[in-house]
Parts: structure tokens; C-alpha cells; sequence
């Protein structure tokens, strides 16, 4: 096991990415926050905390999407894919839209979120802004808007990103699947 960022890092990445966002966004007042479940809401979670402590906005639109039944491999896996609970409350329409995820590693989950963030309107963009990019592993051509930090592996390697809420430390960290 390698470790990519700590936790210092990773507070200084969320910094910086929180940044960049105001920089494209404003005060968000026609953007929404979305965060993919499930781990992609710890990030997007503290970058909603981020951005409503530095513009001083209160009323940003934030979501959870579930995109369990999106899935194109939702049926083929040995694996039982436990849904998570989506919560949107408000219309995507005509929106900017920040999707966030984790780890952007094959394009899949995203398409997915794609796929499921129509159900709740047509927004007028997307963007996506991910904490780690796996470079050079794509299926589909898709990108990150906003990368935290971007790593190239190979197929028997695996990132491993943990959040103090959920695993008790904050840590990205490059681990090696037995073959």
C-alpha cells in the first residue's frame, strides 16, 4: 500500500478545488451541488460546506443521487447492489450542474449519473469534479472538470480513498490486489 495524499493534503485539495469552483461559479445561485452515492457524498458533503462558508450563500442547491438501478452491471454481478436514498428536492432544470464522485476511474458511474440526473430535469450544463483521476483507465471519453490529484495505475491496482466520517482517518492510498 502506497499512500498518495494524507490528510493534510487532502484538506489542502479541497481548498483549492473549492477555489477553483467560486472562481467558474460565483456564488452558486444557478449551480447545484450534486453527490453520487455512495461514497462520492463525503466529498461532495465538504465541498458544500466549503463553498457555502466562503461565498456566505446559505441556500445552495445540494443533492444525493442514487444510481444503483443505472447501472449497466447492475444485473451481471455476483454482487447485490444495496440502493442508497436520492435526495434532490429541487428541479436540475436549466441548472449548472457539479457532479461529484470520489474517484473517476473506468467513466461508468458517471455515465450512470448521467443517465439518472435527467429524471430530474434537463440542466443547462454538467460538469464533473472528482478528488482522484485515474488517468489512462477510461471505457467511455469522459474527463473531470476539476481533479484533485490524478494518478496513473495499472488493472490489479486498486485507489482506496478513506474519509474520517466513514472509516474513522482521511487518506487516499494506492493499494495492490492479489492477482
Amino acid at each position: 500500500m502506497k499512500t498518495l495524499l494524507t490528510s493534510k493534503d487532502i484538506h489542502i485539495t479541497l481548498q483549492r478545488l473549492t477555489h477553483q469552483l467560486i472562481e467558474n461559479h460565483g456564488n452558486f445561485s444557478d449551480t447545484a451541488i450534486i453527490g453520487i452515492q455512495p461514497r462520492g457524498i463525503y466529498l461532495s458533503d465538504r465541498i458544500y460546506s466549503l463553498v457555502t462558508q466562503l461565498t456566505g450563500n446559505n441556500n445552495i442547491s445540494y443533492g444525493k443521487l442514487d444510481i444503483t438501478f443505472y447501472r449497466d452491471d447492475v444485473h451481471q454481478s455476483a454482487n447485490i447492489h444495496i440502493p442508497s436514498q436520492t435526495t434532490i428536492d429541487f428541479s436540475v432544470e436549466d441548472k449548472n450542474v457539479l457532479l461529484i464522485d470520489d474517484v473517476l476511474y473506468t467513466g461508468r458511474t458517471i455515465r450512470s449519473a448521467m443517465d439518472a440526473l435527467i429524471d430530474y430535469g434537463r440542466p443547462k450544463k454538467m460538469e464533473l469534479l472528482t478528488l482522484i483521476d485515474r488517468r489512462f483507465s477510461r471505457e467511455l471519453p469522459i474527463q473531470p472538470d476539476y481533479a484533485g490529484f490524478s494518478v496513473d495505475t495499472i488493472t490489479t491496482q486498486r485507489v482506496k480513498v478513506l474519509w474520517q466520517e466513514k472509516d474513522g482517518k482521511d487518506e487516499v492510498a494506492l493499494v495492490d490486489m492479489p492477482q
